[in-house]
């Protein structure tokens, strides 16, 4: 009797199956989230990653040996906790939505960490969320996909025990199936339990990227189960592999028959036009319960390859069909391009130099936190892309996989990097915790996530890590670089080593490209140990600066450049271990084995406010005589100054995405085609009259003639292409700078710096007027405090106050000051240097006219429209 109920059931279920057509689909579920702190009284032990690991490493080994094919998880810890049980009333928990990033909120305290913002991000927070499934669903595979929850998640579905994953930048799948209801509705609950002195940066805190509820037929290709590569490139033709996983969640065997075409990729990722290609069609058993690998391959005619340039991408559409009925539909992205780093000559893409012109990115998004947004992250890569880099390193961890997809599109190379620590940790609570369990599944999990993306073009397993220098360090490095080429063989490994001595240990024959963090000066030295070895500069030049600060005399000296936690915008400060841009140019040119380089930072970034990490007892911090009698009696009541300092001076842009006037030094260099002649300083310096004040100037012409009021200061040219252009004898009177560049004895680029007036007028503009009714399209709007002129008055620091109507809400303000404890979600804020910065939001399903209002004490009211349009994609 207990047979045949047992038969009837799964009659019934394979019966609602093979009656649906099942193309895969895949929502969304960021909208409408509750939201609390802690856990309910007496819990915490109950569920401290102690106790839960036992039912979380199944999620790591059976990723690891079967492609995210989950065992459900024996028992149900924590099912007794009030917060995981589908009645429990949580109408008093506050409603968000998600990416979202409890600590961005604050408050700054000038007694946490400096290196991580002072933010508070450690903490336990719930998040709950129904969900509602149609009877159409019985039957089907339902998974949650969560790219990144910082950090030791843990779900619940329906008050059961899901499983979960730990590292904070990990993207994971969890299967629902067991757990879900059809027809009925449903609950989530997720657990972080992100711990204090987990980071040497603002990590950020919560449920910070997307989360996707993923509904397939029982018989479908497993989560990233699609790798396609190059077999064989031609100008006619391009020969490709693809392996394709499919996984069969019925209690039979089954005949499948998998169709793939190939298409060109549109702006969204999405096919377009006619196919170019397909792969034979194949017919498969797949045992039940069991994942089965299948090789195909296909052949594109008249390839477009993917090229900085022009980042052509396809999309491979695979159809399953059990029993004549398409029960799956799966898209993969990827594109046809051939990469090769040589000894010699550095990296070549498509058989082509292309020197690598990187810098090295941290995850948050300034003001935003770490909450992911798509449209920030393609803020950020443009305004690096228009000064002239070509390479993105996401130090120190995995990224979003939108950032990914946005480096596909824009061709933007990409260096993704697995983890900072291995096995000896850089901080008590950091991934050296996690490393023994789970360094293979988390270091598989990038690669076979990212490995059909063309933008990728190396793997680095670990950034500066302190096992470098080990016996078991050499083991890990093996380890690590075998679990990405059993994954990926097309791309290489690499590490950033900071430690000289590791070149001497066989670590560096244990990654295909060894990264040199800084030591640009021991480049030869490099490669007369091993002239055969593959480098590349993994970090470069440690620069720092703060936007339109600039202090006397100029110095390399820190010590001597401090004024008010700020440094000077000379760009002559750099921390110990690096370098100006220039020195690093030099190194470039006359080693190219080196491949290029990635500079320390693209974007100034949350927390490591170096060289304000600690607190200081230096007075010479104190500029501002009441700032230093404040000082002095506060070092002698207490012994030592709080550094208020709660972001990095490294950024090539501010905190905002405003050039420093480093960014022109780059892009002089990184741009020769570039007509561009940037002058710095400002020239608002009513107390340096008749005083010297050095001029410096970046070009990418090769000569420039400088004048001061119409008089000449005389022509400098260039004797290397990177070189800067300085005037030290110029002595202070108001007016005009102006600088005329030559390139090949013929005018190439001109700029004029003007003494302004005072503060007359606010200019306001928003980098789009018009949003789509997302609820997520953002508009960056930039103010500057200007005089009667329209020029940007440099000094200036009017408090602003900002309002909107219609369908945008004030998301977010900044003004780049790496000192201010404003909270960003404050509605006033000082311009800093004459420049402020407000991020609106469209609201959800709302159009129409919205309107900024901008208010400065003295200064005209300012008001900007701009038009929110329903979203057509």
């Amino acid at each position: 009797m207990r047979k045949a109920f047992i038969f009837i059931l799964l009659s019934i279920y394979f019966l609602s199956w093979s009656n649906e057509v099942a193309s895969q689909e895949r929502i969304n579920l960021n909208r409408d989230w509750r939201y609390q702190e802690n856990d309910p009284d007496g819990t915490d032990s109950t569920l401290h990653y102690s106790r839960l690991k036992p039912y979380l490493l199944p999620c790591a080994n059976d990723f690891i040996k079967s492609g995210q094919k989950h065992i459900r998880p024996a028992g149900n810890p924590g099912g007794e906790v009030a917060y995981v049980k589908p009645d429990f009333d949580d109408s008093s928990w506050r409603q968000l939505n998600l990416p979202h990033d409890w600590a961005i909120e604050g408050p700054f305290n000038i007694d946490y960490v400096g290196a991580t913002g002072k933010l508070p991000y450690w903490g336990i927070r719930w998040y709950r969320k129904s969900f509602e499934l149609s009877p159409k669903d019985t039957g089907k595979q339902i998974y949650l996909d969560i790219d990144g929850a910082m950090s030791f998640s843990s779900v619940w579905c329906n008050g059961q025990f899901v499983g979960g994953w730990p590292y904070g930048y990990a993207s994971y799948r969890l299967d629902l199936t067991p757990y879900v209801k059809a027809g009925k509705k449903n609950m989530l609950a997720i657990r972080l339990d992100n711990p204090d002195d987990a980071s040497r940066w603002y990590p950020g805190s919560g449920i910070y990227r997307n989360v996707w509820l993923v509904k397939t037929s029982p018989v479908h290709v497993a989560q990233w189960g699609t790798f396609i590569r190059n077999k064989e490139i031609s100008t006619d033709k391009v020969v490709m592999d693809m392996t394709l996983q499919l996984e069969n969640n019925t209690g039979k065997s089954v005949q499948a028959s998998v169709k793939t075409d190939i298409y060109e990729q549109d702006e969204t990722g999405n096919p377009k036009g006619t196919k170019v290609a397909s792969c034979p069609a194949m017919k498969v058993k797949i045992e039940q319960q069991a994942t089965t690998e299948l090789q195909s391959g296909f052949v594109v005619p008249n390839p477009k390859l993917w090229e900085i340039e022009s980042p052509a991408c396809y999309v491979a559409v695979t159809r399953i069909e059990v029993d004549g009925r398409e029960v799956e539909r799966y898209q993969t992205p990827f594109g046809i391009r051939e990469i090769e780093f040589t000894h010699d000559q550095g990296f070549m893409l498509n058989g082509r130099k292309v020197p690598i012109k990187g810098v090295c990115m941290h995850h948050d998004l300034g003001a935003l936190g770490a909450a992911f947004n798509e449209v920030a992250a393609e803020r950020q890569l443009r305004i690096m892309k228009e000064m002239g880099a070509n390479a993105i390193r996401t130090s120190h961890n995995p990224p979003a996989p939108e950032l990914v997809a946005l480096c596909d599109r824009m061709g933007l190379m990409m260096q993704l990097e697995f983890v900072d620590s291995w096995h000896k940790g850089k901080r008590k609570n950091d991934y050296n915790i996690l490393f023994d369990d789970w360094n293979e599944a988390d270091m598989r999990s990038l690669v076979r996530h990212y490995r059909n993306h063309p933008s990728v073009i190396m793997w680095s397993i670990g950034n500066e890590v302190h096992d470098q220098v080990t016996d078991l360090g050499i083991e890990i490095a093996r380890n690590l670089t075998a679990y990405s080429h059993d994954e990926d063989p097309t791309r290489p490994t690499s590490l950033g080593c900071n430690k000289r001595d590791a070149i001497y240990r066989d670590i560096v024959n244990q990654v295909d490209i060894f990264g040199l963090n800084y030591y640009h000066k021991t480049y030869p030295l490099f490669k007369e140990q091993n002239p055969t070895r593959r480098y590349h500069a993994s970090e470069t030049s440690s620069a720092t600066s703060s936007r339109g600060e600039y202090f006397f005399p100029v110095t390399k000296n820190v010590n001597d450049s401090r004024s008010g936690f700020q440094l000077s915008s000379y760009d002559m400060t750099t921390i110990g271990w690096g370098c100006m841009p220039e020195e690093q140019f030099k190194m470039n040119e006359a080693y190219p084995f080196m491949s290029g380089e990635f500079v320390w930072t693209g974007f100034d970034y949350l927390g490591e406010p170096t060289p304000y990490n600690k607190d200081l007892t230096n007075l010479l911090n104190f500029s501002d005589p009441v700032e230093l009698e404040a000082a002095k009696k506060e070092l002698e009541e207490l012994g030592k100054i709080k550094t208020p300092s709660r972001s990095s001076y490294f950024g090539i842009v501010d905190l905002c995405g405003f050039p420093k006037d480093r960014y022109y030094n780059y892009q002089s260099y990184w741009r020769k085609e570039l007509p561009l002649v940037h002058i710095l300083p400002h020239w608002n310096w009513p107390e340096r009259v008749g005083e010297v004040t050095p001029v410096h100037i970046y070009t990418s012409g090769d000569e420039v003639e400088l004048f001061l009021n119409g008089k000449s200061q005389g022509r400098r040219k260039k004797e290397h292409s990177y070189d800067r252009l300085t005037w030290d004898d110029v002595r202070y009177e108001p007016g005009e700078l102006k600088a005329i560049a030559y390139k090949e004895g013929k005018q190439w680029a001109e700029q004029q710096v003007k003494t302004t007036g005072q503060p007359a007028a606010l200019s306001v503009n928003p980098e789009k007027k018009t949003l789509r009714n997302t609820g997520t399209d953002l508009s960056f709007v930039r103010i500057d405090v200007v005089d009667k002129e329209g020029l940007t008055v440099p000094r200036t620091k009017n408090l602003l106050k900002f309002s909107v109507s219609g369908p945008v809400e004030i998301v977010a303000t900044d003004n780049g000051d790496a000192t201010s404890f404003v909270p960003f979600q404050s509605h006033e804020r000082e311009a800093y240097n004459g420049l402020c910065l407000v991020i609106l939001r469209s609201l959800s399903g709302k159009t129409g006219e919205a309107v900024l209002t901008v208010e400065s004490e003295g200064l005209p009211t300012k008001k900007v429209s701009l038009q929110v349009v329903a979203d057509v994609k």
